[in-house]
């Protein structure tokens, strides 16, 4: 299956993007895709696309990626809503109150008995070194 996606090029803190038509099982290492079909630099927001070119890969079935989606769709090439591309934080789920087997509940009640106390021994000092000897 065929993906459009965006291939990382540029130096560290400088991220700039070729487009490109690749295997969507094999990521487009080394220069290894099918077609170079734009460039897109998020620091300036420079954007060059080949309109044609990404509507045949799209009518031949190729699919984008969602940020190129959203690019896409930005640039009026395909028509269609934004896709969210951030993850969602996950809801914590709400303990309930539920029957809980008898062996739970004896188990429970056992923690809840207060610790028997410690043995009244005097506690035992460090010896002290000599004046010389020092930790």
């Amino acid at each position: 299956m065929l993906v459009i996606r965006l291939f990382r090029v540029g130096k560290k803190h400088q991220p700039s993007f070729k487009i490109v038509v690749t295997d969507k099982r094999n990521p487009p290492r080394g220069g290894r895709f099918v077609e170079q079909v734009g460039f897109y630099n998020p620091l300036t927001k420079q954007k060059v696309l080949k309109k044609d070119r990404i509507k045949y890969w799209l009518s031949v079935g190729a699919q984008p990626s969602d940020t190129l989606h959203n690019l896409l769709v930005g640039q009026g090439i395909i028509k269609g809503k934004k896709i969210d591309v951030h993850k969602k934080p996950k809801e914590k789920k709400e303990k309930t109150v539920s029957a809980e087997p008898a062996a739970d509940k004896k188990e429970k009640s056992a923690a809840e008995k207060p610790a028997p106390e410690k043995s009244k021994e005097p506690e035992k000092k460090p010896e002290k070194l000599p004046q010389g000897l020092d930790k």
